[in-house]
């Protein structure tokens, strides 16, 4: 537990607008880019007054590293502009990522020098981004730590397309991210950083005590990448208790399964309410948390929100300060490995004029749920901070 009593995390709403930008290579070679396959990078402002319209201020989105580093320490923000531009324009707050899993090509993300690069790539974009407004800007600066070491690392799903290295590579993310939030500091003190983690359950996969015993271990690993960050585990990559700020958990129908088996099915014995896992991240950091990443594809969309948000309220009372959910993503997307539309969103792919459909469902229950937790809290934002218990 850490000693201290966590701030606001300063969102201008509690449900906020979550828009894909992974760029990673696939394990085939070829770049993701899903702001632009979304219609997104072209169509910024639009969907930004689309969130806009449904309550929606707050928003996570991404700069593409890949596009922006053209050569060693050479910069060309014009992939940016336009975003940043819209979002200040509509007054649309914009939590930054700044590594969904891409980089550029002339990175060797192994070397020892890659948790520097990507350091003076961040500071650059914190330099970059003041230009646009006063207010605090916001960052994740490496996206699921966790989840790219795995992929990543011992999967060879996408770059670095490596098996049997995923805690080196948790280790060197863990490294970049440290790096990164002091660089940042340098030239905006006052900015705020989101760490994006899964959130996960894993239950034993028999019934002996072995079973147990490496199912609790597995389940504890999500913890590692905020333990790094603190300090506690590592502390030769630098962290600190400074460094974690607001605690994001990505949570999805999948994210709970048995032990080297299938997925826990909703509604199974096996199945941990979700409100248990907000409070045990609460209990452990005292920090700040929000849901930064939720949703369900096709007609379980609305449902699935239900859930979350229900989960969420009784989090809260529990005396959990969770302070946002994020509709993630936003857009129906192109799926990674095969292109098939995702949808997922509460917006559809972009017509010739930029509009998109809206998926009624979905608006609905989030109309129902912003009243809600709007009604809980007598603030117009909609988030419910409850009564701080003792944080010693």
């Amino acid at each position: 537990m850490i000693n201290d009593a966590a701030r606001s995390a300063g969102l201008r709403s509690f449900f906020m607008a979550g828009f894909e930008c992974a760029s990673q290579r696939r394990a085939d070679g070829r770049r993701l880019d899903l702001l632009e396959s979304t219609g997104h990078a072209r169509h910024a402002a639009s969907d930004y007054a689309m969130a806009l319209r449904h309550g929606l201020k707050s928003a996570r989105d991404g700069m593409r590293w890949h596009l922006i580093e053209t050569a060693p320490g050479r910069y060309d923000w014009s992939s940016v502009a336009p975003m940043a531009e819209a979002a200040a324009r509509a007054g649309m707050q914009v939590i930054w990522d700044l590594c969904h899993y891409g980089y550029p090509d002339h990175v060797d993300i192994w070397s020892a020098a890659f948790p520097e690069r990507f350091a003076s790539f961040a500071k650059a974009a914190a330099g970059y981004l003041t230009s646009f407004s006063d207010d605090p800007p916001y960052f994740c600066p490496v996206n699921e730590m966790s989840f790219w070491a795995w992929a990543g690392g011992d999967q060879a799903r996408f770059n670095p397309r490596a098996t049997r290295r995923g805690p080196e590579l948790k280790l060197q993310l863990a490294r970049a991210a440290i790096a990164a939030t002091s660089a940042i500091r340098e030239v905006a003190p006052d900015a705020r950083f989101i760490v994006a983690e899964p959130s996960i359950h894993v239950a034993p996969s028999g019934a002996g005590p072995k079973s147990r015993v490496e199912a609790e271990a597995y389940r504890l690993a999500q913890f590692e990448v905020h333990d790094m960050l603190i300090g506690r585990r590592n502390p030769e990559l630098g962290g600190s208790v400074e460094t974690l700020d607001i605690v994001g958990l990505n949570f999805y129908p999948d994210n709970q399964w048995r032990l080297g088996r299938a997925t826990i099915p909703f509604g199974h014995h096996d199945y941990r309410p979700f409100r248990e896992m907000l409070l045990e991240t609460y209990e452990r950091y005292r920090r700040p948390v929000i849901v930064s990443e939720t949703g369900a594809e096709g007609s379980a969309r609305a449902s699935w929100l239900h859930y979350v948000a229900g989960e969420i309220a009784a989090a809260i009372d529990a005396g959990a300060p969770v302070e946002g959910l994020c509709l993630y993503p936003v857009l129906d997307y192109p799926g990674w490995a095969n292109d098939r539309l995702c949808e997922v969103g509460l917006f559809g792919q972009p017509e010739a004029d930029g509009g998109r459909k809206v998926y009624q469902p979905l608006a609905e229950e989030l109309a129902r749920q912003t009243a809600r937790f709007t009604a809980r809290s007598g603030d117009e934002t909609g988030r419910v901070v409850p009564l701080r218990r003792d944080a010693s």
